[in-house]
């Protein structure tokens, strides 16, 4: 099973109608399941996921 390390959090807006009411909104994160080098399953976001390929070379 996948461990969930990622400490993001998802974005929370206000969604805005024409007559200007407010409704909550909240965006998640794209969470992936990841193995790392070691072998161990985790969950990161995709945006971690290209920073640590990309450092990783």
């Amino acid at each position: 099973m996948a461990v969930n390390i990622s400490n993001r959090k998802g974005n929370v807006k206000n969604m805005r109608s024409h007559a200007l009411n407010a409704t909550k909104k909240r965006q998640k994160l794209n969470l992936q399941t990841y193995r790392l080098s070691n072998g161990k399953k985790v969950r990161l976001s995709t945006k971690e996921i290209r920073t640590l390929e990309k450092y990783n070379k």
